[in-house]
């Protein structure tokens, strides 16, 4: 699967798409150029891969068994080969942080809380963190461990739990406009707070979507105000 690469030095922020779209959706929607300035001074070197919604949670055409297969295939992809390839692209020291707006924030937040021990904190914009939003009424095991909403009340493991608080990255951010939840991301940032675990919601005011206008003024801030 293609990888799009922007910059050369900094942490690396693995973008996952939004939707039903490719590694060049944040290209063509001119979020990357909100963030050519981080990625010009070495701030952030910005890794963006291919989402398998089509293959998945997004084709109606499949059977949803074979669906939450391919989730937990695409997760494994992302765990054994992109990871790998931007740790001998950068260096075994670089941060990553996962970042993704819509579904992409679910696929993000996912990503960060099953491996806080390869991937070091998430940006989530205008999420939802129940993967039963989208499986049309099916719900298996696949399902259940890749709902943030629903394995993370359960979650008892110590050492993943410590190396999730250690983050210190974990940014839930939204609009309240628009076909915005932001009921969601409260009830999640409720959630991690059970769990005694650090994080950061913001929610923007009603002028804010859920749409590209929003998502291209909320990743900048934080990448200059919190990185």
């Amino acid at each position: 699967m293609p990888i799009a690469i922007y910059g050369d030095y900094g942490f690396a922020l693995l973008m996952v798409p939004t939707a039903a779209a490719d590694y060049l959706e944040y290209e063509r929607f001119q979020l990357m150029d909100t963030l050519a300035p981080f990625i010009d001074a070495g701030k952030v070197k910005v890794y963006s891969i291919d989402s398998i919604n089509n293959e998945s949670w997004m084709n109606d055409n499949m059977d949803p068994w074979h669906k939450s297969i391919r989730q937990q295939q695409w997760n494994d992809y992302v765990y054994n080969e992109v990871v790998p390839f931007i740790r001998t692209s950068s260096s075994w020291e670089t941060p990553i942080i996962t970042c993704g707006a819509s579904f992409g924030a679910l696929h993000s937040m996912n990503l960060f809380l099953k491996r806080p021990d390869i991937i070091n904190g998430v940006i989530a914009m205008s999420g939802v963190y129940d993967l039963t939003e989208y499986t049309k009424g099916h719900y298996d095991d696949n399902v259940y461990f890749n709902s943030p909403a629903h394995y993370l009340a359960n979650l008892s493991d110590h050492k993943i739990l410590q190396q999730i608080r250690q983050s210190g990255h974990i940014h839930i951010l939204t609009g309240s406009g628009n076909y915005e939840d932001p009921s969601a991301s409260g009830r999640f940032a409720k959630q991690l707070y059970d769990k005694d675990i650090w994080y950061e919601l913001d929610i923007w005011g009603a002028e804010w979507p859920h749409d590209w206008n929003t998502w291209r003024k909320m990743l900048p801030h934080y990448l200059g105000t919190r990185f």
